[in-house]
């Protein structure tokens, strides 16, 4: 329960484990790593992003990041990650456990991003099971929603192949590339049985 965080610095301690990956909150010291992967994967995330401020990749941008995703992490309101490979410790791509719900409703919307050169190596399939483990086990969530591009294939099958199910069509969804495009709507449970690691 959050009732008892009230610092903004950043987790000290990674948030999830995989078995070869560490997901935590951004730290300043990340910049460098973060801007540079970006700024060579902005081709390939363009067609999935909403259009990117001027500033996005300016440090101080990013220390703003820095303080808000803390900040969120804190009030439990949202979990901004970044993912890490374990072995090198190279940053990966980004994971957010976000818009948290509790209450009645105890849910979140789940949203990635991959760097281009490690795209299709099997890292987000990691990262979304333990980021599922995460939510379900630590947060004690009930319900994590997802939600993708019909075209996506790559994203719907990811989804799948962790146990989410397809729950429909939202048109219009989400301001993605400039326009309002419509998504496929995907939610997984905590009473569902998700497939196992592979």
């Amino acid at each position: 329960m959050a009732l008892f965080r009230f610092s903004t610095d950043p987790p000290t301690r990674p948030l999830i484990r995989t078995q070869n990956l560490v997901l935590r909150a951004p730290v300043a010291t990340d910049y460098a790593a973060w801007a540079v992967l970006r700024m060579e994967s902005r081709e390939f995330l363009t067609p999935w992003e909403p259009v990117w401020n001027e500033d996005d990749l300016t440090r101080t941008s990013f220390r703003l990041r820095v303080k808000r995703a803390a900040r969120e992490i804190a009030t439990d309101e949202a979990y901004s990650l970044f993912i890490f490979d374990t072995r090198s410790e190279i940053l990966l791509g980004g994971l957010t456990l976000g818009l948290v719900r509790r209450g009645v409703a105890q849910a979140c919307t789940l949203g990635y991003w991959m760097g281009e050169r490690h795209a299709g190596k099997g890292y987000m399939t990691e990262a979304v099971r333990g980021a599922l483990r995460f939510a379900f086990q630590d947060l004690a969530l009930h319900r994590v929603e997802a939600a993708c591009l019909p075209n996506n294939e790559p994203s719907k099958r990811l989804l799948e192949r962790v146990g989410f199910q397809s729950e429909g069509m939202a048109r219009a969804y989400l301001r993605i590339n400039g326009s309002w495009a419509d998504h496929l709507l995907y939610a997984a449970l905590s009473s569902d049985r998700l497939p196992m690691e592979k």
